[in-house]
């Protein structure tokens, strides 16, 4: 073991990477090393009820979703002792509003599993039972179970969803390239099973503890094929199990016994589809023993296997062994290789072996081993998709450490050890007891007296810069993990590893919320500004499928200081704006069948760009009316989009002559020529639809009955839209076009926007060394963000009207609709479509599943006069 360094246990910095170090005590220092490397964001924990009570389950299942929902088990005991099993389901930035399901499981849940889009959930039990929940109405808090299998009587010790087929890489070394597919490409790797043309077939896999591997397979009907077959002939028990896939399509399932002595055994499982039926094929691969075991002086020490995981599912050449007794632990890291087969001198001189065709054997190696350790309670393996090498083991003593490349492990004595996956060094420690005063010297810590409190369950983000933890208590616990752990980073690479981490997620599609916890408030500007540096740097056809994810992103982020907070409203208001002209103009249909290349919106934008008049009569004349002919019944029901657009027009004109205030919303509006155009675009579109249908035309409040309220918008915006257009020169405007603007509020009577509320989320009012400690099912008090207040339309008071965000409908105080309310955003709708014209359900489809920010939906109740009960909020 690598022995610290006695002249720096005083620092505050981080320790040198070592080996675990030996059971009995922690080494000195590691607390030291935990400064600044890993911390507790916040706390959340069940009440105490009368009747019933929430209690770990035995085993603890949970499971992290890439949309950052957390599923985790506990047992419901009532006065009379019966035991519900219950799934939890929450999302990261609400915990509070858990959504607990009574899964129906008649005996404990072993598994939990969520499949790639993080939409679905696995659950499996103790009685072979395997239930696959979605989201009813897509909704993050409303779940059900419709499909499922079973293998009776025979309790699932491992389950996976089928891989699709979708791999990518994160090349770190290319981190500072400009191209985002120079830094995350597409791995070659075939689906477990594809239908016809390719396309992946969705299902699962699960182990039993007879020694059963059993395949779901969900064909587009709905039907489920389902097939059971032995690992091998001589089926044994299986106390242990894991599933990995390969890139050739195959599967790989380790299993072991539960005793050390007895050898780790590895199968390959190929799945195909036969005759309408599911058929398994199996076979026997290298096996390993643990190396524990072949050392005399620790034969009998460790006697029990008590965790066995590959490193990743993508990943069936490395795996991870943790041998155990009553209060010792120790772990091996093993690696598959190939390996050339030695051929005898005789045979070589009858047939000599040249270059590739020398014999290769698959032997498993032993990467590395811990020293004794306490007794590892729980395992959490990263998901970060970083190609490793086997040069890599030397990564842990360099001076950059990703969190893909660490896994965590937790112990009876209440730490966490961050290490690397390969060479197991420790590069961070974290003690989940009652957290200590900062004062405190490290090596005075008290010890308790009885068990520890201690991880059972854990999980890290698909970014690995968070974890998850459920204790022996029930208790959920959520940690920070630096971007580079075991070494302290310069704010400019810290920045440099966030970007990189923000950047994976815009391509993948997968939430950013764990990557905001490491967010300061004097390094949003900066990110922002490198996001859009990169961004524009990209291929136009990619800019364009990542517009609207780059925006969201921006919102996010600008929420996080007072600074940049304003931009919050202006972002969002931007993905609205894209969203409206995007639909309208996908309603303007050709006149005639034989058209040329460019669609009636293509045509719109174009002859709008090229002729710069200031009279919007004159700019109708050069488009082809036909095209804009719809519905009667079509056109009133935008009536509500287009108004929106009518009053967003209107106060941006009286917002001119206060641009110098960059706390004002819509303040970057002013001075965007390609957002000024879209509105230039939209005000034609509607000038040409009122002399179809005149009530659906925004309706202004003039002084003057003779005042043409659309000219005079559509004149002052496009004397703006000159100032900042792309094509020609930038410039401020002229003296004139401010005057015209101040005499607006005396022309037009100016309506109040309803902005976007202030979220109440967590992410924006977390405080470094400062968890917050929280209670289940009770909404907390939450500090109140200062800089919101200043303004206008984000403070909303209690009695004050809601409108439906996404249709601009006024819902009144107190709603009697069923809602439903973004997770991210705070955007708010009705649950229930109140439309019946086709356009309209068009535009409310584009919403089904995910918000205009892409945040997931949870349903609101319907809200009432009394206040909510609220839980005080207090540091944990």
């Amino acid at each position: 073991m690598a022995a610290p360094d006695p002249g720096r246990w005083g620092e505050c910095g981080p320790r040198q990477p070592g080996r675990l170090g030996a059971r009995g005590g922690q080494e000195p220092g590691a607390v030291l090393g935990a400064v600044g490397m890993m911390d507790l964001a916040y706390v959340c924990e069940w009440e105490r009820w009368t009747k019933s009570t929430y209690c770990p389950s035995l085993p603890l299942a949970c499971a992290w979703s890439c949309r950052n929902l957390i599923a985790f088990t506990t047992d419901l005991r009532n006065d009379d002792q019966d035991l519900t099993r219950m799934i939890h389901i929450l999302d990261t930035e609400h915990p509070w509003e858990v959504h607990s399901i009574s899964s129906g499981h008649s005996e404990a849940i072993t598994c939990l599993e969520w499949d790639q889009s993080g939409s679905r959930l696995l659950s499996a039990d103790a009685d072979g039972q395997i239930k696959c929940w979605s989201m009813a109405d897509h909704l993050a808090n409303s779940w059900e179970s419709s499909v499922g299998s079973q293998v009776e009587g025979d309790p699932i010790v491992a389950l996976s969803w089928l891989h699709n087929g979708v791999k990518l890489a994160l090349h770190v070394e290319k981190s500072g390239a400009s191209s985002f597919g120079e830094k995350f490409s597409r791995v070659k790797f075939s689906p477990s099973l594809t239908l016809f043309g390719g396309k992946p077939m969705e299902g699962w896999i699960a182990v039993t503890v007879s020694g059963l591997v059993t395949v779901s397979l969900l064909k587009p009907s709905g039907q489920v094929l389902t097939s059971t077959e032995s690992l091998c002939r001589l089926r044994g028990r299986v106390a242990l199990a894991d599933i990995a896939f390969t890139g050739g399509g195959n599967i790989v399932v380790a299993a072991a016994d539960g005793s050390s002595a007895s050898p780790v055994k590895f199968y390959k499982v190929c799945v195909s589809v036969v005759s309408e039926k599911c058929r398994i094929d199996t076979e026997i691969l290298p096996s390993l023993f643990m190396r524990c075991t072949t050392d005399p002086n620790r034969k009998d020490r460790f006697p029990a296997i008590t965790h066995l995981k590959f490193l990743a599912r993508d990943m069936s050449e490395q795996v991870l062994l943790c041998a155990s007794s009553q209060t010792s632990s120790l772990v091996e890291c093993w690696s598959l290789r190939k390996e050339g087969l030695p051929v005898n001198n005789i045979f070589q001189q009858i047939s000599p072996v040249v270059g590739d065709k020398q014999p290769m054997i698959l032997k498993w190696r032993i990467l590395s081993a811990t020293n004794d350790l306490d007794r590892v309670s729980a395992v959490a393996l990263p998901k970060l998709p970083i190609s490793l090498t086997n040069t890599d083991l030397k990564v842990a003593s360099d001076t950059q450490f990703y969190p893909g490349l660490g896994l965590a492990l937790a112990f009876q004595d209440g730490s966490v050890h961050m290490v690397h996956r390969l060479s197991l060094q420790t590069m961070a420690v974290f003690y989940s007891s009652t957290p200590r005063s900062l004062d405190e010297p490290a090596l005075k810590r008290p010890r308790t007296t009885g068990p520890a409190v201690h991880f059972k369950a854990m999980q890290l983000s698909w970014t690995s810069l968070a974890l998850v933890g459920i204790d022996n208590h029930g208790k959920l616990s959520m940690l920070r993990i630096s971007p580079s752990l075991g070494h302290p980073l310069e704010p400019k690479l810290a920045l440099q590893h966030l970007l990189f981490l923000l950047e994976y997620c815009m391509v993948t599609g997968y939430d950013w919320w764990d990557i905001l916890l490491h967010v300061q408030p004097s390094m949003v500007q900066s990110l922002v500004e490198r996001l859009h540096e990169e961004y524009t740097r990209q291929k136009p056809a990619l800019q364009q499928v990542l517009s609207t994810r780059i925006l969201a992103m921006k919102a996010s982020l600008c929420k996080l200081s007072p600074c940049t907070v304003a931009r919050v409203c202006d972002y969002h208001t931007k993905l609205f704006l894209m969203a409206i002209t995007s639909t309208l103009k996908s309603l303007l249909r050709p006149h005639f069948l034989n058209t040329p290349d460019k669609s009636p919106g293509d045509r719109l934008a174009e002859i709008c760009a090229k002729i710069t008049d200031v009279d919007i009569d004159k700019v109708m004349i050069n488009l082809k009316t036909e095209e804009f002919v719809l519905d009667m019944n079509t056109l009133q029901a935008l009536q509500q989009l287009l108004q929106w657009v009518g009053d967003f027009v209107l106060y941006l004109l009286v917002s001119l002559p206060n641009q110098g205030s960059p706390l004002r919303p819509g303040h970057s509006f002013l001075r965007d020529g390609t957002s000024l155009g879209m509105l230039r675009e939209l005000m034609v579109v509607i000038r040409i639809w009122g002399l179809l249908k005149p009530s659906c035309l925004p309706v202004y409040t003039a002084t003057s009955d003779t005042q043409d309220s659309m000219s005079l918008l559509f004149r002052l915006l496009t004397k703006l839209w000159i100032c900042c257009r792309d094509e020609g020169p930038a410039s401020e405007p002229d003296e004139g076009l401010v005057d015209e603007c101040c005499l607006l509020p005396s022309q037009l009577l100016v309506p109040s926007l309803d902005w976007l509320p202030a979220s109440d989320g967590l992410v924006s009012r977390l405080q470094p060394k400062q968890p917050l400690r929280l209670r289940f099912g009770r909404a907390p008090t939450l500090p109140s963000n200062t800089s919101t207040l200043q303004l206008d339309g984000l403070a909303r008071a209690p009695g004050q009207p809601k409108i439906d965000h996404l249709r601009r409908l006024h819902l009144g105080a107190y709603p009697t609709e069923e809602c439903k309310a973004c997770t991210r955003c705070g955007c708010v709708t009705m649950l229930k479509s109140p439309n019946k014209a086709t356009a309209v359900k068009q535009w409310e489809q584009r919403w089904i599943k995910n918000c205009l920010c892409g945040g997931l939906w949870r349903r609101v109740p319907s809200a009432v006069p009394e206040s909510p009960r609220r839980a005080p909020l207090s540091c944990a």
